[in-house]
């Protein structure tokens, strides 16, 4: 990783810019470049049909292309930019773990081919912490090594935490390549955040991301309401963590006899796709609803309520809304590292 000291966020100059948002899902990316300034125009590839029908819905002006693998550099404009966030299962820590040899997360490969096609000034990859320690480093080490075999970009990394800007803990690691060095004192992308060390405002807790308690949805797990903590059981010496209001609940296997860390004090758990995760409300548990996950990952609510379906739009079901969430990049996160690349475009 390239080290700098003095990482600095410049103001944009008016930047347009156009867009390759392959694994697009619902707009992460998009969104997070918008909101660090960029005006953008996006041609955006995704094969989940939900995931298309919220990009389409919320983004009226962008292009679909199909899936990756038909894409090619020489039927698109310009391309100023291409993000990625290619599937992960294969290096997830979570997962089987076949690395670079899974069938998805070898994806990657046609990113690579894309930026090749298509010469952006910068890319941005994002993926699981996993990609690390997949296959003992080698598949990190292969994947550098297809950047730099691109040729004439320099390369920068980081794990970032999305804990570092909103209240849930979701470690992912951020790849950025650009054809362009500024000139001045700028030091370069990495880091950002809370490994910046300059100040930096900590998240609220995840109180903050909850809807007023009349809201409808959000199953209560049948606790009495009671003013002490919860215990909930994991594998520990106590056999509990203690739960308080605002503290985050994983739900799934309630009753494994293995499970650590159960208990997120005031911080949200990673979201992942079933939506399987729950929040201390007024002593009960109850499941996050899709604006909970939404505000989690940084989105508008309602980001995923609508789609775009044949023309005509149509409602999503809280089953979709979940995965769509548990799939997305998280926005303010994107925005922090596209602001550090306004100096790439306004070079």
């Amino acid at each position: 990783m390239i080290q700098n000291q003095c990482a600095k966020t410049a103001s944009i100059v008016s930047t347009k810019i156009n867009q390759l948002d392959l694994f697009s899902g619902i707009g992460g990316f998009h969104l997070g470049f918008e909101r660090a300034g960029y005006e953008v125009t996006s041609y955006f590839s995704e094969i989940d049909k939900h995931a298309v029908a919220v990009y389409q819905h919320k983004f009226k002006d962008a292009t679909y292309v199909g899936s990756v693998t038909d894409v090619r550099g020489a039927d698109l404009p310009n391309i100023d930019l291409i993000t990625f966030g290619s599937p992960c299962q294969d290096f997830s820590l979570a997962g089987k773990r076949k690395g670079m040899d899974g069938e998805r997360s070898s994806l990657i490969l046609e990113a690579i081919r894309l930026i090749t096609e298509c010469q952006p000034r910068a890319f941005v990859w994002e993926n699981v912490k996993g990609t690390f320690s997949s296959n003992d480093g080698e598949d990190f080490a292969a994947i550098l090594q297809a950047f730099s075999n691109i040729g004439g970009y320099r390369l920068e990394w980081q794990l970032l935490n999305t804990s570092w800007f909103l209240p849930q803990n979701r470690e992912r690691v951020y790849l950025v390549g650009y054809s362009t060095t500024p000139t001045g004192d700028w030091g370069g992308v990495f880091p950002v955040g809370e490994a910046s060390g300059e100040p930096h405002q900590r998240p609220a807790k995840i109180a903050s991301a909850l809807q007023h308690p009349g809201h409808s949805g959000g199953n209560y797990r049948g606790m009495n309401m009671i003013a002490q903590p919860l215990k909930i059981k994991v594998a520990n010496k106590k056999g509990y963590q203690e739960a308080e209001d605002g503290d985050a609940i994983r739900l799934y296997q309630p009753n494994s006899e293995t499970q650590r860390g159960r208990v997120g004090k005031g911080v949200a758990h990673t979201l992942e796709t079933t939506g399987q995760q729950g929040v201390v409300n007024q002593y009960r548990i109850r499941r996050l609803t899709p604006i909970e996950c939404e505000r989690l990952q940084g989105f508008p609510d309602n980001h995923t309520e609508y789609g775009i379906y044949d023309g005509e739009v149509k409602k999503m079901s809280n089953t979709q809304r979940y995965k769509q969430c548990g799939n997305a990049v998280t926005v303010d996160v994107v925005k922090a590292v596209a602001q550090q690349l306004i100096p790439i475009y306004n070079a």
